[in-house]
């Protein structure tokens, strides 16, 4: 009885030690981080945070051919940093509002395709770039106005950030994104002072380069605190994610 013992706890001493052997590899140390710009501003492009911002494609064929992706979001600058990276080989794309970095035709032929191979080193730093084409460029004309009824009014702009016409397509709808925190977007914003204008088919596309003039709804806003503003437009592609303005402050005495 005390042999079978022996054997049994031997068999697990040896199973636990293979399997911190097989087990120990070293932790993600090395930091992937770059850049969305606009190809024409060279400015980056706007976004939101998380689920429906820009997103960084990695396919890691370091040991596989048909590896599954990994997706890292941009900051709300068009930014995007990550310092839990493997040491590996990645297939690396942007995917977000703007014309595709990899187009296939009705066959399913790669007729675009700007990935860039980039090999990253444990504990290293890798640097990596895209320069797009947004489906829209949305501009403010001057600074948010605090009205006298405690609304506020934003003028702006919206103009076709691509030439390529299969891309300019019609615009879905127009927002003022409103908040009391600076990271906002479709994924967060107060729709009690928020302003969504929805348009069918090519109405929206009238739009395009005129000076568009929106004001909070709801009546005022809640006074001593900072509002901040910011617009999206969307076009209706793929997932629909929204082309931002940067965002502006406005301080409700």
């Amino acid at each position: 009885m005390k042999q079978l013992f022996y054997y049994i706890f031997l068999s697990i001493l040896l199973c636990t030690a293979y399997s911190c052997k097989k087990d120990n590899y070293d932790a993600p140390n090395a930091t992937l981080n770059g850049a969305v710009t606009d190809a024409a501003t060279g400015q980056t492009v706007q976004t939101e945070i998380g689920s429906g911002g820009t997103r960084i494609k990695l396919l890691e064929i370091s040991w596989s051919a048909t590896p599954t992706p990994y997706y890292i979001f941009s900051m709300q600058d068009g930014t995007y940093n990550n310092t839990k990276i493997f040491a590996s080989t990645n297939k690396i794309t942007a995917e977000g509002a703007f014309v595709p970095m990899v187009q296939t035709d009705a066959a399913g032929n790669t007729t675009i395709d700007q990935t860039q191979t980039v090999t990253i080193k444990g504990k290293g730093t890798a640097t990596v770039n895209f320069s797009v084409e947004p489906f829209l460029r949305i501009d403010w004309i001057g600074t948010p106005v605090y009205n006298a009824d405690g609304t506020i009014t934003a003028q702006f702009k919206i103009t076709r950030g691509t030439a390529n016409p299969a891309f300019q397509l019609n615009i879905s709808d127009v927002f003022l994104f409103v908040s009391s925190t600076r990271y906002l977007g479709n994924n967060d914003y107060d729709n009690r002072y928020s302003n969504h204008v929805t348009y069918d088919g090519a109405s929206g596309n009238n739009i395009i380069g005129q000076t568009l003039t929106y004001t909070t709804t709801g009546g005022a806003l809640p006074t001593k605190r900072d509002w901040f503003l910011r617009i999206g437009a969307r076009v209706a592609y793929g997932l629909n994610y929204y082309n931002y303005t940067d965002v502006k402050t406005v301080t409700v005495p």
